[in-house]
């Protein structure tokens, strides 16, 4: 159970923009087609089995995600694994009980390691600026592209335009909109956490607006090493004692050593507490 005062200092941190949440695959545990009623494929696993039609691959491609989508690359193309995921992003899907409730706070950086567009449409309302992983780029240095949203629509824009103040979306594996890009094989998250390691996948101002943050990972587990890697080097700069905390009910002892070592303090309770709903009545939405 999240304690009252741990559940205050939370959203207070979250409202003041003190505190980064840091959205793991686990907030979109609640989210169903809404023809289907099919859950959205968010997981590792679950995006294995989505992507090669339902059957299980090999032990070995079944580890973790990007193993799976750099054998499907390899044998049909880097255009199977986009189609895949343009498919599934764009389809009709409800929205999660998280996003809901964090388009009522609104924070001012939110981190998102999904490749869905709900963060974008939490935050439809409001001028805000939006950057997207990417690898394997020719003809340039930088592993992220950046958009400008006025209210209507998307525009590229060069690190250089960023308007400082506005609310910032980062979604470091990607997302259909508003261009179609995307980490997700072995080969592209070899690529840009090699850039994250030199400093070329983050924005400079995005790396002056981080320093001494705390960071709310939510949805998130830590057993698998790319996504490890991605934040280890996403949260460089933040503020010690602790650098954030991770809301997990049952962590594995991999998972506390990895978070101890990183400063994360572990907090054994789940989302539906944090937003203060029932957890009878909120689905799954745990991590």
């Amino acid at each position: 159970m999240i304690t009252t005062k741990t559940r205050q200092d939370l959203l207070a941190g979250l409202a003041d923009g003190s505190v980064v949440p840091y959205l793991g695959p686990g907030v979109l545990a609640d989210v169903r087609h809404t023809e289907t009623g099919a859950p959205m494929p968010a997981t590792s696993d679950e995006l294995i089995l989505a992507m090669n039609g339902g059957k299980p691959m090999s032990p070995k491609l079944m580890y973790e995600f990007p193993r799976a989508a750099m054998n499907i690359e390899l044998k049909r193309g880097r255009s199977a694994v986009t189609k895949f995921l343009d498919a599934t992003y764009n389809a009709p899907w409800t929205r999660s009980a998280v996003h809901d409730w964090l388009k009522s706070i609104k924070p001012a950086y939110v981190i998102d390691i999904n490749r869905d567009t709900q963060l974008l449409d939490s935050y439809a309302d409001v001028p805000h600026t939006l950057v997207l992983g990417c690898a394997r780029l020719g003809g340039t240095d930088f592993r992220f592209k950046l958009f400008a949203w006025d209210g209507a629509h998307y525009t590229a824009i060069l690190p250089g335009q960023a308007a400082l103040g506005l609310p910032l979306l980062f979604k470091p594996m990607g997302s259909p909109r508003p261009e179609s890009t995307y980490i997700a094989s072995d080969a592209d998250y070899v690529d840009y956490i090699t850039e994250l390691m030199g400093g070329f996948a983050v924005p400079a101002y995005v790396k002056e607006l981080r320093r001494d943050k705390r960071y709310l990972f939510l949805g998130m587990r830590f057993n698998r090493d790319s996504e490890r890697m991605v934040m280890s080097d996403i949260v460089y700069g933040a503020a010690t004692g602790p650098t954030g905390w991770a809301l997990i009910e049952q962590p594995t002892d991999k998972e506390k050593r990895f978070l101890a070592k990183m400063g994360i303090e572990i907090v054994a309770g789940n989302v539906s507490e944090l937003m203060g709903a029932s957890v009878e009545t909120s689905e799954a939405v745990t991590c």
